[in-house]
């Protein structure tokens, strides 16, 4: 993943750049998984309106995600590597051997043409969706559920990881990007790997660290 560098050419693109994204196919959205985000235009649900001066807008789609990965028993083919405008981390299009299409958080390393599975017993490898009883300890994942079933809940954002660092009976230990240690029922299940555009989350760590060192300065 490059990073370009802008010229100085004015002091708003001095010390400026920007994420190339070449791991971008450039494909359009797939249609049949994209749905318009209603706007409330500043108004609540009695139709008052509780915030002043909210236009229209633009017109925004969402991309519908699969964060259940219960697609079990059927093969999937990475057909295309997107940017998702509702998130921080890139979306990948499976294809299934059924015909469905479905949006999956992309992790790094992931290429258009790999194959990807989810079940109980498929093999613990990059893009595979399993319970967390069948992952070996040590393996970073992400797109962890909280309950089984009820589809991933924590690690979603850009260069986002989690540790699997223990299981003890029908339990697994899992250390969060924020050094945060969850106990969570082993049937849940999580994706392996780290997620891509690691580079949007370099930058928002490095302005994190910008906006508390200012804070400890006043």
């Amino acid at each position: 993943m490059a990073i370009r560098t802008y010229k100085p050419t004015s002091p708003g693109r001095r010390n400026a750049s920007v994420n190339v994204r070449t791991e971008l196919t450039g494909d359009p959205p797939t249609k049949s998984l994209l749905k318009p985000i209603k706007k409330t235009g500043g108004r609540n649900h009695h139709g008052v309106t509780t915030c002043r001066f909210r236009g229209g807008g633009t017109k925004r789609m969402y991309r519908i995600i699969d964060f259940k990965r219960n697609k079990d028993g059927v093969e999937g083919t990475v057909a295309t590597i997107e940017y998702d405008p509702n998130r921080t981390c890139n979306i990948a299009l499976v294809k299934y051997a059924d015909g469905e299409k479905r949006y999956i958080l992309a992790p790094v390393g992931l290429e258009v043409g790999q194959k990807v599975h989810s079940g109980d017993d498929v093999e613990p490898r990059l893009a595979n969706a399993l319970p967390l009883a069948k992952i070996p300890t040590g393996l970073n994942v992400h797109n962890i559920e909280l309950t089984p079933g009820g589809g991933g809940k924590l690690v979603r954002s850009a260069g986002g990881s989690a540790r699997l660092v223990a299981k003890e009976g029908k339990w697994a230990h899992i250390v969060l990007p924020s050094g945060e240690m969850r106990i969570i029922d082993a049937r849940c299940r999580a994706t392996i790997g780290q997620l891509g555009n690691t580079v949007s989350y370099t930058h928002l760590r490095a302005h994190e660290t910008r906006h508390e060192l200012v804070c400890r300065l006043l």
